[in-house]
């Protein structure tokens, strides 16, 4: 690159990017040529390696604080916002679910597991009676 002055701006201390890329791509090209094809094979271990599940034990363990939202949803409905306006203490909302009918547990807004409410010293929790397996939440989002 040369400037307005016609010198080169770049000191001669500051790698040059291009000579950079043209190193390292001939230095892969070297290593996939010599390297056998069953070795580059064996760069990730297996799922089924005892060694491979220590090492995603170790993967897991640095993920199980991470926090995540969970909501248990009871029912929906749909109203007017006069009818919401209206709204007081004591009134009561209906809801689309009926009662004894299971709820949907959501964490990060997808569905997980279904359950029915469970009091537990003064305080509602909910008992999972159904656990959504990854492949039905896949079809749930194929359709």
């Amino acid at each position: 690159m040369v400037d307005g002055t016609g010198n080169n701006p770049k000191s001669d201390t500051e790698p040059n990017m291009e000579d950079d890329w043209a190193a390292a791509m001939a230095e892969q090209a070297l290593a996939e040529s010599s390297a056998p094809q069953a070795q580059s094979a064996q760069i990730f271990p297996s799922f089924g390696e005892t060694a491979g599940k220590a090492s995603m034990m170790n993967e897991l363990d640095m993920i199980l604080d991470i926090p995540v939202q969970i909501a248990v949803e009871l029912g929906r409905t749909k109203i007017t916002i006069k009818n919401l306006l209206q709204l007081a203490h004591g009134s009561v909302v209906e809801l689309d679910a009926m009662a004894g009918e299971p709820m949907s547990v959501y964490v990060n807004g997808t569905l997980i597991a279904q359950g029915e409410v469970v009091v537990v010293n003064d305080k509602f929790g909910i008992r999972l009676t159904d656990i959504i397996t990854p492949s039905e939440r896949m079809r749930k989002i194929g359709r």
